[in-house]
């Protein structure tokens, strides 16, 4: 009975969150969507593209369910970090496609196979998993790029999650409170 619960819930949260990410692409241009905003160019469309080769290779192979489509091999390093970025020829709707097509995917492995079902991830130092440890992982990694995204969203325009809560001149004063105690907690100069 635990088991059921365990699973639904965190697949519950793991559908929840993956609609969070692609919300972040709302509105925004294609320009946007796909610049580097970090050193490292990390982009909102590169983690929707990351997360879709996660999610097709963490529910399929993983389990011996390959997903439908190719991908890159796992242990290529010409393929790594390419995940990360689209390129101009990779329209914005084939990527987010892609990632619900992989949800659909995902979400037959989860809900066919039971949540101690065994899987095999071959470049894990443990190799042997269960359902339970993929799907928290993957909910990990999809929570964690997704609040990559709030702040690049944020960086861009402004958006975040709980801006409808407040207004400019709260995040003003907020703004303003939190440099106030940096500079305080820093001593004298």
């Amino acid at each position: 009975m635990i088991d059921e619960f365990a699973k639904d819930y965190l697949h519950g949260d793991l559908r929840e969150v993956r609609e969070e990410l692609l919300g972040k692409l709302d509105g925004l241009a294609e320009y946007d969507v796909r610049r580097p905003l970090t050193r490292t160019g990390t982009n909102l469309l590169g983690l929707v593209k990351h997360l879709t080769l996660t999610e097709a290779r963490s529910f399929g192979e993983i389990f011996g369910r390959p997903y439908p489509e190719p991908l890159p091999s796992w242990d290529d390093p010409a393929a790594r970090g390419k995940d990360m970025w689209a390129t101009e020829h990779e329209p914005r709707d084939r990527i987010t496609d892609a990632y619900r097509r992989a949800w659909a995917h995902s979400d037959k492995t989860i809900t066919e196979l039971p949540i101690d079902a065994e899987g095999h991830v071959p470049w894990w130092p443990r190799p042997n998993v269960k359902l339970f440890t993929i799907l928290v992982h993957v909910l990990t990694e999809t929570s964690r790029h997704t609040g990559h995204a709030d702040i690049l969203r944020e960086h861009l325009d402004g958006k975040t999650a709980t801006a409808a809560h407040r207004d400019e001149s709260f995040w003003a004063a907020r703004h303003a409170e939190i440099e106030r105690a940096a500079r305080a907690a820093r001593g004298p100069k």
